[in-house]
């Protein structure tokens, strides 16, 4: 009878739809995987995130109109606690301690993408990983005005920059990124 009990109470939970989340007021929805988590430590650290821990993830009601409205600021959903960002360190071979400006925990698809805060989404990003994060970060702000602008799908381009940001930089400005 408790077996049973139990058993019914896992299928309920896990059968759940899972809850749209809220942030500081916005409501963001549901974080969406582009692909299976499928490894939560041992990650490889280099310039792009190992897809095997960080698959990227964008949260389902940060559509194109939501991003690309005029009051929209990534600030008030900028929410990754200290113990996530600290966890993400430690799964790819870190000590859990601050990097200073060596080192940022960076969103795969940036918040001004609909990016989530999911530890999926997340890998530390070197400033000096060539190319670094501030790299990355041009690149990020690129694209949000080329999907502004109607030149770029939005889930197309979450899901290029979490394959590899690298080559979409490259499609995008004409060059290999440097730095």
């Amino acid at each position: 009878m408790k077996v049973t009990l139990i058993a019914i109470s896992l299928l309920a939970i896990f059968a759940m739809p899972a809850l749209a989340e809220t942030i500081h007021g916005v409501e963001v929805g549901t974080t969406i995987l582009l692909a299976d988590r499928t490894q939560t430590s041992g990650c490889t650290l280099g310039a792009n995130p190992d897809r095997q821990c960080s698959p990227g993830a964008y949260y389902s009601k940060l559509t194109k109109s939501r991003i690309c409205a005029a009051d929209f600021r990534t600030g008030p959903i900028r929410d990754v606690s200290q113990s996530k960002k600290n966890a993400v360190k430690v799964e790819y071979g870190l000590q859990p301690v601050s990097f200073g400006n060596a080192l940022e925990i960076d969103h795969i698809v940036s918040l001004q993408l609909g990016g989530s805060n999911d530890i999926a989404n997340l890998f530390p990003e070197k400033a000096d990983a060539h190319p670094g994060y501030h790299v990355k970060d041009k690149l990020e702000n690129k694209l949000h005005d080329l999907v502004c602008d109607g030149k770029r799908q939005l889930r197309a381009t979450q899901r290029k920059i979490a394959s590899d940001w690298q080559a979409l930089y490259k499609s995008v400005y004409g060059v290999a990124p440097t730095g």
